[in-house]
């Protein structure tokens, strides 16, 4: 099966859904504005993914899924950072401290999270690579491809509402003018204390996405539900060329706490 061609004319969903199909065995190159990501099959199944030049050995994978504390994760890149993947887990498992399929679900859900991602360019080109495969030294998994499918055709159809709503991210975000009784009606969630503690008319969306390390599809939920929850509005970019200082504001459950936090930033907004 020759697959070359460009994201205009195939979706990934599409794309998907014919290596599914096909059982194909091999690597997906997706190449896009400004990384290229690499998606490898066994049989139609998903088997490894890398994005760009991100780190996706094991060991950082377990470090984002909270299994490695930053220090453990340090110590290994610093005294075993020679060691292989499959190495490195077979070390943990016999240890004790994680199970194969502690390790196996991790990986599944970093891979997982790559594709989700995909699913959200609309520009740039593939190539199928029949003769690549996962680095041998690297885990891969067996994952079916057909709730991958279901779940980015989902994506793509809030992705296109959320390019509506909010069609620029070179925008920029202010309070509104009486957003005090709003806040101390809302529960935030950490990534949106995160974006809320950037919003200032001089930062654009874009540079807030940035800043919090999130994702087109990610700044844009958020921002969408602040905008529906009346918390801030859109402005046009005040047109500084560096980020303005952040809120130092942290998520807590402790209730004296955030209406600390709360009086904190309604002070700021009131001095806008």
């Amino acid at each position: 099966m020759a697959l070359r061609g460009n994201l205009r004319d195939f979706t990934i969903s599409q794309l998907l859904n014919l290596i599914n199909l096909a059982n194909k065995t091999g690597t997906l190159v997706v190449e896009g504005p400004s990384e290229t990501a690499k998606v490898a099959f066994r049989d139609g199944k998903l088997s490894y993914a890398q994005m760009g030049q991100e780190d996706s050995s094991l060991a950082s994978v377990l470090h984002k899924a909270k299994k490695l504390s930053s220090g453990q994760y340090k110590s290994i890149q610093q005294h075993a950072a020679h060691i292989s993947d499959k190495e490195l887990g077979l070390l943990l498992i016999n240890a004790g401290y994680l199970s194969q399929d502690d390790i196996l679900t991790d990986l599944q859900q970093h891979f997982t999270d790559i594709i989700q991602r995909l699913f959200t360019w609309v520009e740039g080109f593939f190539h199928f690579d029949n003769d690549s495969l996962p680095p041998d030294d690297r885990i891969s998994v067996r994952l079916d491809l057909e709730n991958l499918i279901i779940e980015g055709s989902r994506q793509m159809r809030e992705w296109e509402q959320l390019q509506d709503e909010i069609p620029s991210l070179d925008m920029a975000l202010k309070f509104t003018d009486r957003p005090g009784t709003n806040l101390r009606n809302i529960n935030l969630s950490v990534e949106e204390w995160r974006v809320v503690s950037y919003v200032n008319p001089r930062n654009t969306i874009r540079q807030i996405a940035s800043a919090t390390k999130m994702n087109d599809l990610e700044i844009r939920r958020i921002v969408y539900g602040l905008l529906q929850a009346g918390l801030v509005e859109t402005s046009r970019f005040g047109g500084a060329t560096t980020m303005a200082p952040k809120v130092r504001v942290f998520p807590s459950e402790d209730k004296g706490e955030q209406r600390s936090l709360i009086n904190r930033l309604i002070t700021r907004i009131r001095s806008l």
